[in-house]
């Protein structure tokens, strides 16, 4: 580990994330703790930060476009009748502190804040596991308690009114390479076939790397996901994929995405059998 605003995430004593707790950022960023660059065993980066197609996509973290009407996300908002609009509606995740700490992970409390005042409270957990002398394991669960003593909904562009655009939630931003990166689940090809749609898994394969997201938990694996190939990559698991999803006062919403970082284009036979290895009690 390395100062109280970073943390480097290592595997069998190589570093593989760095973690960065108090970005400094424009507001229209939406500052948020994030992680980049994740890295593969062997060193190639696997994440962007701040993308000149998309400022806001910040490497790896949880990022939700509307909670309550505040823009957790960053850029415009999407606003229905009228389309992506810039608003002064953003919000923060704040890193409030470690309540634990090792080379392999951590357990962080944060609070996201609006003008309206602190809105949630999130505790996130993160750890990084080896697999094999090729692939390693991310483990990323967050909880989003409602603070508040009204209730609070989650929703996305998809829920106010552009079709196929319900990202918000977990969200990795690849980087950009000459060939879009190919995308695959245990029974579709190719990211129109994918997004949208729920799977147990989902691939993203660029050059000389291979991504595995998995749903964790029984309700991860109800999110359907979200996919970029083209315009740019970015997998994502959706929070709000057909209707806003609420949280009353005191509750807690909580997901749990373990992602396989491999050196190497994966097969489906390969992924899934790291999937298992990676998910396994």
């Amino acid at each position: 580990m390395t100062s109280n605003d970073t943390a480097v995430l290592r595997v069998a004593g190589r570093p593989v994330g760095r973690y960065v707790t108090r970005p400094e950022l424009p507001v229209r960023l939406s500052p948020r703790p994030y992680l980049h660059p994740v890295t593969t065993l062997s060193g190639t980066a696997v994440t962007e930060l701040s993308p000149a197609d998309h400022a806001h996509h910040l490497g790896v973290g949880v990022a939700v476009p509307d909670v309550e009407g505040f823009n957790f996300w960053g850029g415009r908002t999407y606003v229905r009748d009228q389309g992506p609009t810039e608003l002064d509606n953003h919000g923060s995740q704040r890193h409030v502190a470690f309540q634990l700490r090792d080379p392999d992970g951590f357990v962080e409390e944060l609070r996201w804040v609006a003008a309206a005042g602190e809105l949630l409270r999130e505790r996130r957990t993160v750890a990084a596991t080896e697999l094999t002398d090729q692939a390693w394991a991310l483990d990323l669960t967050f909880s989003l308690t409602n603070v508040t003593k009204a209730p609070l909904s989650i929703g996305s562009p998809a829920t106010n009114g552009r079709p196929g655009a319900a990202y918000g939630g977990f969200f990795w931003r690849a980087p950009k390479e000459e060939a879009p990166p190919d995308v695959f689940t245990s029974g579709t090809e190719g990211g129109t076939e994918a997004h949208g749609r729920r799977a147990d898994w989902l691939a993203l394969s660029g050059s000389g790397w291979t991504l595995v997201f998995a749903g964790a938990t029984e309700q991860t694996r109800r999110d359907p996901w979200f996919v970029r190939t083209g315009e740019y990559p970015g997998v994502g698991s959706s929070l709000a994929h057909d209707e806003r999803l609420p949280i009353p006062p005191g509750e807690t919403v909580v997901r749990r995405v373990v992602t396989v970082v491999a050196d190497g284009r994966l097969g489906r036979d390969a992924a899934a059998a790291l999937v298992r290895k990676a998910v396994s009690p």
